[in-house]
């Protein structure tokens, strides 16, 4: 079987991260039976796609996402890949066919008006998310104040917009995994026995221009934050695991301890991530991110 991965390109997107973030999983977890895994901001699915391969005790999942047409993207790749991959393909055809860059800009802003009509078919909506990821600049997904996609075109010739094996692969391993769209706190009613939380929330900002968190038009500021860790205190009190993905902004000069403070009852670890997504090429690079989790890892040490 071909191994399954994201089917979009995402910011922030766990792929890199994927052995550290197995490191941290409690020390035990391969022992734990009938486990329920649930990611509450599924934005790639690196994670995911990773756990589910991975680990043969999860015997349920649950995702969820506020946006809702990536929550409806993962529902056609787990229900209708024949039929994804066809529109795929028509519409990569047409892209290539494409001789200039100034007439495949042209076609780009006519698909991007397209999908935000917000009027289209489960497929041809599906269709468009894609083919806006592989074209758009850095693939970045970023909506306005009304909630229409507005990232500009990126000149690229020949991506790759239909990629048939990864697709067929997600679908075979999304078949039992429950898809749900709307505020993360509705993912709670799902957990039961041994149940795992991740969150990799919109990330907060270490200045005030590196924000690349409108993944929708609601933003995920400060109030935010607190709020989501007031559901971890609740999944903490019930009995389940979590982890949770965030920025590390002791990173900036000011040495933010906000997640510190926030998280003080809980363990609090450092792993080293790639940061691209940046204007300012001298602030790319190495930085650490903090994965905290309300258990002990005995793999790395706590800071």
């Amino acid at each position: 079987m071909n191994k399954a991965k994201p089917f979009i390109k995402w910011v922030g997107g766990k792929g890199q991260l994927i052995e550290q973030l197995e490191a941290l999983l409690p020390a035990d977890f391969d022992k734990w039976e009938n486990v329920t895994y649930i990611e509450p901001f599924v934005g790639g699915g690196a994670m995911l796609f990773n756990m589910l391969q991975r680990h043969s005790n999860i015997k349920a999942a649950v995702i969820n996402d506020i946006n809702g047409d990536l929550t409806a993207c993962y529902e056609i790749v787990r229900d209708n890949p024949s039929e994804l991959v066809s529109a795929l393909s028509e519409i990569q055809k047409e892209y290539y066919s494409i001789k200039t860059e100034e007439l495949r800009k042209q076609f780009y802003m006519q698909m991007r008006e397209e999908f935000n009509t917000k009027s289209l078919s489960p497929i041809r909506n599906a269709t468009l998310f894609f083919f806006l990821n592989r074209t758009c600049f850095n693939g970045l997904y970023r909506v306005n104040k009304s909630g229409l996609f507005n990232v500009p075109f990126g000149k690229y010739e020949t991506p790759t917009i239909c990629d048939p094996i990864t697709i067929f692969a997600d679908s075979e391993v999304l078949q039992n995994v429950e898809i749900m769209t709307g505020d993360y706190q509705q993912t709670f009613s799902k957990a039961k026995g041994n149940t795992l939380f991740y969150f990799d929330p919109p990330y907060r900002p270490l200045s005030n221009t590196s924000s690349f968190n409108d993944y929708s038009k609601e933003a995920f500021n400060d109030i935010a934050q607190k709020r989501l860790k007031e559901f971890c205190d609740k999944i903490e009190k019930s009995g389940y695991a979590f982890m949770l993905s965030n920025s590390d902004c002791f990173n900036t000069p000011a040495k933010d301890r906000f997640f510190e403070d926030l998280y003080l009852d809980y363990f609090i670890n450092r792993v080293i991530a790639s940061r691209n997504v940046n204007a300012n090429a001298s602030k790319r690079g190495k930085l650490t991110e903090l994965l905290i989790c309300n258990y002990k890892s005995d793999r790395l040490i706590t800071q």
